[in-house]
């Protein structure tokens, strides 16, 4: 986006109509309806049929997606504003907590010093978090027969920063030639090696056997957002078991989930996954200037073709995606009896308008090279491939032969794509920035079958009764709807806890809110 061309704010349209022509002159499709529909009218209040989690039923489509927390203790555990936030989770009247929170499953794996851990110490905050966000919804409303809840288990990987908030000790699944020099990785020690990955599974059994201990419903393993395991899909480069082919760079969620099961738990299983990536993109130091960032441009990538660092991104351009691997991984899942496959894109750390598209950049990004209205249509459109491939993958494999089945060969027998299981509940991401105009378009999404779900992040912090507002009252309330800001990530990204400043009196009230305004100043975020 050149400098001089203006962002068309969301709240300057005025109507459906206005958001409808300037969706229009975009080139892009988000179909939108005409109102805010309530009660059994809305296909956001519908049941999710086919598939059950921990044996129950998601009673509506509105998910609450899983967020990393900065306010834990130095030991993982939970805070009052941990606690106030979970709280906040069971009243927004979602029936479907996508991971709740991102837990590392081992100390050395955190992106922050106050990260919440899933160890046996921190079992009882656990058991505490589930417990309250579970009371908030039975007094709020009455039923949690429908309400199910995830733990997210997480790795960071590039992005650990477990013992101080400014010093990064990442471990990493292979060497970068470009985010190596941004995450200070500079020895090949600092990659993960096989052995060590065998280890990890063992701290994510571990992880999982606590979480259905503590009551959740399942477990959501991370292969997002450039964290570990993620990486590991992009893993084109690495020698060795779990590198190089698409069954070896599979393989640690294929030997997590086979571990779990030889365990005896009988947790269900989720996966967040990046669906697809582009190269890390920075400011554009054309256009910065001191107290203002440039518009996102992508790094230098000549030296690096054939791009092999990433999943889902296409090798001989990389900023534009290839979904060939996302449609077998998507498959993989079904075989291995993954319920919920949550789908989100890029990274918040090196691309982030591909990931939360947004109106303001955090403090360590850029601004916008595009109309954000651009990325949650990718995002929609990408997640409505995908659901389409589980959703006809699923009919073809209830056919019986005869009855236009092609009949399973033996050589079918190595292709995922073609063994029989049930497809997973599909998650879809990026509907922040839609802000009026959110439940419109989620509506039409779910009912056109583009999704099943829809997630929401960083609008909870903001606005936790948003769910709850469009299936009762049909209306919102436009001065708790999250702009966009990036607050939530500037603060923790400079040490402050997490939460949404510029909306939620809570946080405004605090002494780390006149410096999180001095930081945005500084940097021009």
């Amino acid at each position: 986006m050149p400098e001089s061309i203006k962002l068309v704010r969301i709240p300057s349209l005025k109507t459906v109509e206005d958001f409808r022509r300037h969706v229009a002159s975009l080139g892009i499709e988000l179909p939108c309806e005409d109102a805010i529909l309530t009660g059994p009218q809305s296909p956001l209040a519908q049941p999710v049929e086919g598939v059950t989690v921990n044996g129950k039923r998601i009673g509506n489509r509105w998910a609450i997606q899983p967020m990393e927390g900065w306010d834990g203790t130095t030991t993982g555990g939970a805070t009052e504003e941990v606690r106030r936030r979970w709280r906040r989770f069971g009243e927004s009247g979602a029936k479907l907590i996508c991971g709740g929170e991102a837990m590392a499953v081992r100390p050395d794996g955190r992106a922050n010093p106050n990260q919440l851990i899933i160890i046996e110490r921190n079992k009882k905050d656990l058991a505490e978090l589930r417990e309250i966000l579970v009371r908030a919804h039975r007094e709020r409303f009455g039923n949690t027969d429908d309400l199910v809840i995830g733990f997210q288990l997480t790795h960071s990987g590039r992005f650990c920063k477990p013992n101080d908030k400014q010093r990064m000790e990442p471990r990493v699944a292979f060497r970068h030639p470009i985010l190596d020099r941004k995450f200070n990785v500079t020895s090949d020690a600092q990659v993960f090696t096989d052995d060590e990955l065998e280890r990890l599974i063992e701290d994510y059994v571990a992880a999982a056997q606590l979480a259905w201990d503590v009551g959740a419903d399942f477990v959501d393993i991370k292969h997002c957002h450039g964290y570990l395991l993620h990486e590991v899909l992009g893993g084109h480069t690495r020698p060795g078991k779990f590198g190089g082919s698409f069954e070896n760079r599979t393989r640690l969620l294929r030997d997590i989930v086979a571990a779990i099961r030889a365990s005896g738990n009988p947790i269900d299983i989720g996966v967040r996954l990046s669906a697809f990536d582009f190269v890390p993109f920075r400011p554009d130091p054309a256009l910065s200037r001191p107290g203002k960032l440039g518009p996102g441009i992508p790094e230098d990538f000549s030296q690096c073709l054939p791009y092999h660092y990433g999943f889902g991104v296409n090798p001989d351009n990389p900023v534009t995606f290839d979904l060939t691997e996302t449609f077998r991984f998507a498959a993989l899942c079904a075989q291995l009896g993954v319920k919920i496959l949550n789908l989100s894109a890029g990274s918040p750390y090196y691309n982030p308008h591909i990931q939360r598209p947004a109106a303001y950049p955090p403090s360590d990004g850029y601004q916008p090279p595009e109309d954000p209205l651009v990325g949650v249509a990718r995002q929609i459109g990408v997640v409505r491939q995908v659901a389409a491939f589980v959703k006809q993958r699923s009919r073809f494999q209830g056919l019986k032969d005869g009855e236009g089945a092609r009949p399973t060969t033996a050589s079918d027998s190595t292709d995922p794509s073609l063994n029989p299981s049930n497809a997973p509940v599909i998650v879809g991401s990026a509907y922040s920035y839609l802000q009026e105009y959110l439940p419109h378009v989620a509506q039409s999404v779910v009912r056109q079958g583009w999704t099943d779900l829809v997630g929401i992040g960083r609008m909870v912090l903001a606005y936790p009764g948003l769910p709850a507002d469009a299936l009762e009252k049909g209306a919102l309330d436009t001065k708790s709807l999250c702009r966009t800001f990036s607050d939530c990530t500037t603060a923790p990204r400079n040490g402050l806890i997490s939460g949404c400043y510029p909306l939620d009196k809570y946080y405004a009230a605090k002494p780390e809110f006149q410096r999180l305004k001095e930081i945005k100043k500084l940097v021009g975020a």
